[in-house]
């Protein structure tokens, strides 16, 4: 079912259930807390649902970052907040694997109810122009000649660029740097200017530099190549079963109402189906995705097991 067509059959089952009966819901502005330094692609996806949703919520939407720790800091202060739907918390995929990683504060499964999975896309690995490698291949050969030589950066420890750098290093059997930052944004600055030699990154947050010429191409981590780069080779031609996706969701503090949960998860699907928005979020290879809570809750469920094991494999210990 096309993306658009899927979001209008959520949105329908909401709308015959009545849920927009949250009688007085909003009254004020709704924080969307960002648990990333502003720049990076949890960033780019809050700013393109933001002007929309405070629309349909009648309600402005004021973004708000809070970064450290993969993101568990601003996770943290979300978990705290009051339940009544005026603090929103966008995340990207380093959520499942935050617990596994740093000992945080909340519970994953406890602190925070789900509200929709927002959008999915594919990895790309890129690289600074000056880095010799301009392919798997070569990029193996390099690393294999140069132990520990080959820098790759990560919005955090734990996130998903180092678990993706470390199963790379794990199925290569090549031995690499891994570069912490304290989110996408610094990440790219540092990447642009050659401080760090590859990242394994988001296609929506890296692809304006790609085509710009700033960063090289390698590879596409996706289980083939992909449309909008026909000619970049997927990582699995070379490496077989090595993939790497991205996703964000939204969720609120646990406790919120059930009514208010689903008024929000009714107006985020209208979101994401608004022809604009579609159009910004697959414009930067994103997949527009769209859910009910208990979807999401179970999205959520694998994607913590999944990540787990990754971490407790790759022998990561808490921080």
């Amino acid at each position: 079912m096309h993306p658009l067509a899927r979001l209008l059959a959520f949105l329908g089952i909401f709308l015959v259930a009545g849920v927009a009966s949250a009688q007085g819901y909003p009254s004020k502005p709704i924080r969307l807390l960002v648990p990333f330094p502003p720049g990076g692609s949890t960033d780019m996806v809050a700013r393109t649902i933001q002007p929309k949703l405070g629309e349909l919520l009648g309600q402005q939407v004021i973004v708000d970052y809070k970064g450290g720790a993969g993101g568990s800091i601003g996770a943290s202060q979300a978990a705290r907040a009051a339940p009544d739907g005026y603090t929103l918390l966008i995340v990207w995929d380093t959520h499942a694997v935050n617990h596994h990683v740093y000992k945080v504060p909340y519970d994953f499964f406890k602190s925070l109810d789900p509200i929709s999975l927002l959008v999915q896309g594919p990895g790309i690995l890129v690289a600074n122009p000056g880095f010799a490698p301009s392919t798997i291949k070569e990029l193996i050969a390099y690393a294999r000649a140069n132990p520990e030589k080959v820098t790759y950066g990560s919005a955090g420890a734990g996130s998903s660029n180092h678990l993706s750098g470390l199963l790379f290093s794990q199925m290569t059997g090549v031995k690499m740097t891994h570069v912490p930052y304290k989110g996408g944004g610094p990440l790219l600055t540092d990447l642009l200017g050659g401080h760090v030699n590859i990242v394994f990154g988001t296609l929506a947050y890296l692809e304006p530099h790609v085509r710009s010429g700033k960063l090289k191409a390698i590879a596409v981590l996706s289980k083939a190549r992909i449309a909008k780069f026909p000619d970049v080779p997927a990582a699995s031609e070379t490496v077989p079963g090595f993939e790497a996706k991205t996703w964000f969701g939204l969720l609120a503090p646990a406790g919120t109402p059930r009514e208010i949960v689903a008024r929000i998860n009714q107006e985020v699907v209208r979101t994401l189906a608004d022809p604009r928005v579609t159009e910004q979020l697959m414009s930067r290879g994103l997949d527009v995705v769209g859910s009910s809570p208990e979807a999401f809750a179970a999205f959520l469920k694998n994607e913590f097991d999944v990540s787990g094991r990754l971490v407790r494999e790759a022998g990561i210990k808490p921080e």
